[in-house]
């Protein structure tokens, strides 16, 4: 199996996991006389088997990305790298964002307000750091697709 399939039955059996989790809370009351629309017991099954599943993979890609390398870093550099970039560009944008904004006065005796910050040269910063975050995505995509889950 491909380290990406795997990554993909992992975000499916968390989607899954959650709709057991609904399914349980709305049969785990009935009103007396009456039965539950699912077995409580049958879901309860699936979800030991998911969430074991889920364990399985989760500690399998873990594994494939601390040992799998490229470029001198593994995935897991790789993945904390674009999600440090993440952040700091959301930083970014809301900074250049607020910059950016203008008050207007209606008389000049009102106090001005004026950015503390080149939003250009933020903005510039912005769209550098979007393109390595964008060929560090690509690159991991590629190598999810390439790579086998060590298993």
């Amino acid at each position: 199996m491909k380290l990406a399939e795997a990554l993909q039955e992992r975000a499916d059996l968390n989607r899954h996991i959650d709709q057991l989790n609904d399914r349980l809370r709305n049969n785990a009351l009935v009103q007396e006389g009456e039965e539950p629309a699912e077995n409580v017991e049958t879901l309860k099954g699936e979800l030991d088997a998911s969430v074991s599943r889920l364990a399985y993979l989760i500690a399998h890609i873990n594994e494939t990305n601390c040992k799998t390398f490229v470029d001198g870093m593994s995935l897991t550099e790789m993945i904390a790298r674009k999600d440090a970039l993440i952040m700091k560009i959301a930083v970014y944008r809301d900074v250049a964002h607020e910059g950016s904004m203008t008050s207007y006065r209606a008389r000049n005796t009102e106090i001005r307000i004026k950015p503390t910050i080149s939003v250009a040269q933020w903005q510039s910063e912005i769209d550098s750091m979007s393109k390595e975050l964008r060929l560090l995505d690509n690159k991991l995509q590629e190598y999810n697709w390439r790579t086998e889950l060590m298993e």
